[in-house]
C-alpha cells in the first residue's frame, strides 16, 4: 500500500509541526482526553460560580436577563444524564444521518466505477492548452467523490501532463490543489455540506440561542461556487506560471518509470465505448432524479413546497414572507436527493460496464461503504458526548457570550472577525486533519460566538470551510499525504516529503489569501450564502413575561452587525 512507503523527516518548521503532529494522539483519543478536561474545568467553574446573561431569555421573577450558570458535569443529574442518555446522545448526533444517509449512495456510485470513468473522461477529452484548467476544475468537483479523487485523479493528472510533453508533477501538483486545496469549492453541495452543517445544526441546537433554526445543506451553495471559479484561476496561474518553471522540461516520456506498481492504481478500469455507454445512462438517470425532484417542486399539490407556511390565518399572503421559506421541504430533501442521485447513475454505470450484475450487488456496495465508515461513527461517538458535555456543562454558552462581549469590545469590524477565524483555522489544520474532527471541537463555541455578533450559522460554516481547504496540502498529517508522495515518486525516485510540501506550499498561500479575500468581501457585501442563508444574522427577541415590557436587546444585535 501507498501508505506504507517511508517519508524523509524534514527540518525547520514544517518538520516542527511534522513532528508536533505526529505526537498528538488519534482525534477519537483527543475528544475523551477533553471530554476529562471539560469534567475538571466544569467542577472548578461550578464552584468559582462562573456565570453570564442568557441572550434570548427572561427571568419571570425580575423581568430581566436569565443567568447562565456553569453546572458540574459531575452533579448526579449530569451524571445519570450521561449513562441514562448514551444511545440517545449518540444517534441523534446530527452529522450521523446526514453523512450515512448521503454516503449509502456515494458509495455505490464510487465502487461501480461511475466517479474514476466520469474524472477520467472529464479530464483525458481536455485539450492541450486547457490541460491544467480541466484537472483543476475536475479535481475541485471530485470532492463528491471522496477518495477517488485522490487515487483516480491525481495519478491521472501525471500520465496525461507526461503524455503532453509537460512536467508530470506539474500534473499531481494541480490535481491534489484542486482536490484537496479547493476541497470545499464546488458547484453544488454534497456530502461534505450534509457533513459540516449537521455539526452546525448541533451546535446551535446545543447552544439554545434559536431553537427554531434547522440545517441547509444548500446554505453554502453561492459561496462554494464562487470559490471554484476563484480558486480555478489561482491553480492555473500558480501550475503554468511559478510550479511548472521550477520543475523545468520533462525529458523522461509518457510513463512513469514504475507504471505497474501496485500502488498506483489504474484511473479507470473501464475505457472506450463500454465506459461512454456506461456514462451515457448514468447521465439519463441524474436527468430522471432531477425531473422527479423537479416534479415534487412545481407540480401542482406537491410535498415539497410548503404553501401554508407564508398564508396568514385569514387566508391572506403574508406580505414579508419569503419563498425560501416555502421552499424548506426542498432543501431539507436535499441529503435525500444525493442519496437517490449517487444511487442511481452509479447502478445505471454498473449495469452496463458489469460491475452491478443484480441487486445483491447493490447492496454489497451499500454495505461495504458502511464498512468504510466505521472510523467516522467511532469518531461521531466520542464527537457527539463532547458536544453533549459541553451543553450540559453551560460552558459552550457562557464562553460564547463572553467571547463575543471581548470581540465586540475590540471594535473589530465583523469582516475581520471572520478573516481571523480563516487564519485560525488554516493554522489548527496543521496538526488536526480531519474535517469533522476540528468543526466538532470548534462549532460550540465559534457558532453560538459569531451568531451573538451577528453573523449566521452558514457565515461561520463558510469562514471555517476557506481556512480548513487552503492549508490541507502542506500538511504531512493530512491523510493522503503519502500516498501523493509515492505518486509524486514514481516519476522522480529522489522527491521527498519536503520536496511535495516546497511544491505545494504556493498553492496554499495563494490559496488562503484569495479564500480570505472571498469570505470577507462576501461579508462586507452581505451576499447570501446560498438560499435562504444571509451573511447575517439577528438573535430572537427577548419574550418577557407577562405584564412585564421586553427588557432592552442585549448587545451584539443590529449594531454589531453594522458596525458602520
Amino acid at each position: 500500500m501507498a501508505s506504507a512507503a517511508q517519508a524523509p523527516t524534514q527540518k525547520g518548521f514544517l518538520g516542527w509541526v511534522e513532528r508536533t503532529g505526529n505526537r498528538l494522539p488519534d482525534p477519537v483519543f483527543i475528544f475523551f482526553y477533553l471530554i476529562i478536561a471539560l469534567v475538571i474545568v466544569s467542577v472548578i467553574c461550578a464552584l468559582t460560580g462562573v456565570s453570564a446573561l442568557h441572550p434570548t431569555e427572561v427571568d419571570d421573577a425580575s423581568g430581566m436577563p436569565s443567568v447562565i450558570q456553569a453546572v458540574s458535569l459531575l452533579s448526579p443529574e449530569n451524571i445519570q444524564r450521561l449513562w441514562v442518555e448514551m444511545p440517545e446522545t449518540f444517534t441523534h448526533f446530527h452529522p450521523l444521518g446526514y453523512v450515512l444517509v448521503v454516503m449509502l449512495g456515494a458509495g455505490v456510485a464510487e465502487r461501480s466505477g461511475f466517479f474514476a470513468a466520469g474524472m477520467s473522461k472529464a479530464v483525458k477529452a481536455a485539450p492541450k492548452a486547457l490541460l491544467t484548467p480541466v484537472v483543476a476544475l475536475v479535481a475541485m468537483l471530485g470532492n463528491h467523490a471522496a477518495d477517488a479523487g485522490y487515487v483516480v485523479l491525481i495519478p491521472l493528472a501525471g500520465i496525461l501532463f507526461a503524455a503532453a510533453g509537460r512536467h508530470p508533477l506539474a500534473g499531481i501538483a494541480a490535481a491534489f490543489a484542486g482536490v484537496s486545496g479547493g476541497f470545499s469549492a464546488n458547484i453544488s453541495p454534497g456530502q461534505l455540506d450534509a457533513l459540516l452543517f449537521g455539526i452546525t445544526e448541533e451546535a446551535v441546537g446545543a447552544s439554545m440561542l434559536d431553537p427554531d433554526w434547522t440545517a441547509n445543506i444548500a446554505g453554502n451553495w453561492y459561496f462554494i461556487s464562487a470559490m471554484t471559479f476563484v480558486f480555478l484561476p489561482i491553480i492555473w496561474f500558480v501550475t503554468d506560471k511559478i510550479i511548472e518553471p521550477r520543475l523545468g522540461p520533462w525529458t523522461g516520456g509518457a510513463s512513469a518509470g514504475a507504471a505497474d506498481d501496485d500502488t498506483s492504481p489504474a484511473p479507470s478500469e473501464h475505457d472506450g465505448a463500454l465506459a461512454s455507454k456506461g456514462l451515457r445512462h448514468a447521465g439519463i438517470a441524474a436527468l430522471l432524479v432531477i425531473a422527479l425532484w423537479a416534479t415534487m417542486v412545481f407540480a401542482p399539490g406537491t410535498p415539497l413546497i410548503d404553501e401554508a407556511a407564508c398564508v396568514a390565518e385569514d387566508g391572506t399572503r403574508l406580505a414579508d414572507c419569503s419563498i425560501h421559506t416555502e421552499l424548506g421541504p426542498l432543501y431539507s430533501s436535499l441529503v435525500a436527493a444525493f442519496f437517490i442521485l449517487f444511487l442511481a447513475t452509479g447502478w445505471a454505470y454498473g449495469r452496463v460496464v458489469g460491475t452491478i450484475e443484480n441487486h445483491r450487488d447493490l447492496v454489497n456496495m451499500m454495505a461495504e461503504s458502511m464498512k468504510d465508515m466505521g472510523y467516522y461513527l467511532v469518531l461521531a461517538f466520542a464527537a457527539a458526548h463532547f458536544v453533549a458535555m459541553f451543553n450540559w456543562s453551560n460552558l459552550g454558552l457562557i464562553s460564547a457570550v463572553h467571547g463575543a462581549g471581548a470581540i465586540e469590545s475590540t471594535g473589530l469590524p465583523l469582516p475581520a472577525v471572520i478573516g481571523l477565524m480563516v487564519l485560525f483555522t488554516g493554522l489548527l489544520n496543521l496538526f488536526v486533519g480531519s474535517a469533522s474532527a476540528k468543526w466538532a471541537l470548534l462549532a460550540p463555541i465559534l457558532v453560538p460566538m459569531l451568531m451573538l455578533l451577528g453573523i449566521s450559522p452558514e457565515g461561520a460554516t463558510a469562514a471555517y470551510r476557506v481556512g480548513d481547504s487552503a492549508t490541507n496540502i502542506i500538511t504531512p498529517l493530512m491523510v493522503y499525504f503519502p500516498l501523493i508522495l509515492v505518486f509524486a515518486q514514481r516519476w522522480q525516485p529522489d522527491f521527498g516529503l519536503g520536496s511535495l510540501t516546497a511544491m505545494m506550499l504556493p498553492y496554499s498561500i495563494w490559496l488562503l489569501i484569495f479564500g480570505t479575500a472571498l469570505i470577507v468581501g462576501w461579508f462586507y457585501l452581505g451576499i447570501p450564502l446560498g438560499p435562504d442563508a444571509p451573511v447575517s444574522y439577528a438573535m430572537p427577541e427577548m419574550a418577557a413575561p407577562a405584564g412585564m415590557e421586553a427588557p432592552a436587546a442585549m448587545p451584539s444585535s443590529e449594531a454589531v452587525a453594522n458596525p458602520e
